[in-house]
């Protein structure tokens, strides 16, 4: 079974960035939509960003500026690179991509932690 592999993620200061990745451990055809999540401590998953086959991106508004989503469609490959960083953004980010069939795929998470 097809599993997606997010890194990336640890502990960065305030200020900093970091740039995720998730790639998927074998071929998933007709990906249509690429979207990161992310889960704090004590609050509900939310959507941070996403991008389409087509390209597309739509962003969280407290992210926007600071976030870009971007994917390798060749390689099956997701990133977001994350730049000044707030202890706010510290939650464990989550990758999924939904396909033509729909069908979800959803990486495991990855912990981004920013100290202030």
């Amino acid at each position: 079974q097809v599993q997606l592999v997010e890194s990336g993620g640890g502990l960065v200061q305030a200020g900093g960035s970091l740039r995720l990745s998730c790639a998927a451990s074998g071929s998933i055809p007709s990906i249509h939509v690429m979207t990161w999540y992310r889960q704090a401590p004590g609050k509900q998953r939310e959507l941070v960003a996403d991008i389409t086959s087509s390209g597309s991106t739509f962003y969280l508004d407290s992210v926007k500026g600071r976030f870009t989503i971007s994917r390798d469609n060749a390689k099956n490959t997701l990133y977001l690179q994350m730049n000044s960083l707030k202890p706010e953004h510290t939650a464990v980010y989550y990758c999924n991509f939904f396909t033509y069939n729909k069908t979800n795929y959803w990486g495991q998470g990855t912990q981004v932690t920013v100290s202030s």
